[in-house]
């Protein structure tokens, strides 16, 4: 029996051992598309047995080509770059892996959140530019006895709890899936998304981005903050209404924000949160350590040993409409 086929459509990382090494157990033999795209991405995927994806688009017309695929692994957490349709209307289970930045992010979390707190970066540009001047940070408030708001109550904000207790932060929730007894079970309280806003000190964002949460963290909510509190979003960046949040700055209904996500990444010339002293930006970098890289590449390689091994994948997304 010839080996199975694994084709690559593309990659972000240095090489592609991890890959190899978790799809060793099925002796497949793996092959990386010249380019994202769709002729590249058919020359080895057409006759494949499975599709490893991360960023190169897989539209329907392309899935409709492949002749014997029976898993298409997205090396990443949104499966946006396949059509889920089609893939299962060809047999096809999709994956991806929820499970494989969970510390970074929530870590990346509480980075935002102390550096906001202790006016880190507004006072490191204040030396580099020849300043000494302690009046010019203030007010600066201790982190013991004040309030983090999570909106979102999944595993990452979880893990941003724990570490937000470990200094002392109270911790309340948004989340209408959640059972209060299940957040209470971690000394977290449950609010209404209003009441979260109002109470909270720090409110920190972890929701998926969907149709029903696009600017969910809009005018109005903003509206709702405290004056002295900060905003933090390492999710996704259409969760909040960017331009809402600029006029909420302006108008002083809250403190500052820090954004790992935006919108538009790469952001636009024309994006108002540039050049504030109480905004910081990173350039989506909360998922990333090389640790969490190794993970990602190994998990998704995992998926396809594993369907094509004969088992159950641990993290399909379409298995129920599969079945």
């Amino acid at each position: 029996m010839p080996n199975p086929l694994v084709a690559v459509t593309d990659h972000v990382f240095p090489d592609l051992e991890p890959t190899k090494a978790a799809l060793a157990s099925v002796g497949a033999e793996v092959n990386l598309a010249r380019s994202g795209s769709a002729e590249d991405i058919l020359d080895v995927a057409r006759g494949a047995d499975a599709v490893i994806n991360c960023f190169a688009q897989l539209p329907g017309d392309v899935i409709n080509q492949f002749e014997q695929c029976r898993i298409i692994a997205r090396t990443g957490i949104g499966i946006d770059t396949i059509d889920l349709d089609v893939a299962t209307t060809k047999g096809i289970v999709v994956t991806n892996v929820p499970e494989y930045c969970e510390d970074e992010v929530s870590d990346h979390a509480m980075a935002l959140l102390l550096a906001l707190a202790r006016n880190v970066t507004r006072g490191n540009a204040q030396v580099h530019g020849g300043e000494w001047a302690l009046a010019k940070l203030k007010p600066m408030f201790r982190l013991r006895g004040r309030t983090v708001g999570l909106v979102g109550f999944g595993k990452i904000p979880r893990l941003v709890a724990a570490k937000a207790q470990a200094f002392g932060l109270n911790v309340v929730a948004f989340d209408p899936y959640i059972e209060p007894s299940d957040a209470a079970s971690l000394g977290v309280e449950l609010l209404s998304l209003e009441e979260l806003m109002a109470n909270s000190d720090f409110v920190s964002i972890h929701t998926p981005l969907t149709p029903e949460t696009r600017h969910m963290i809009g005018a109005d909510v903003l509206a709702g903050m405290k004056p002295e509190a900060m905003l933090i979003n390492t999710a996704r960046g259409g969760l909040v209404d960017v331009d809402a949040l600029a006029d909420a700055l302006d108008a002083g209904s809250l403190a500052g924000a820090g954004l790992d996500v935006l919108p538009d990444e790469p952001p636009t010339a024309d994006l108002r949160l540039m050049d504030r002293d109480n905004v910081i930006l990173t350039p989506h970098t909360a998922f990333y350590s090389e640790q969490s890289m190794i993970d990602l590449q190994a998990k998704a390689a995992q998926q396809v040993a594993l369907v094509l091994a004969g088992e159950q994948p641990q993290y399909a997304v379409n298995l129920d409409k599969l079945n």
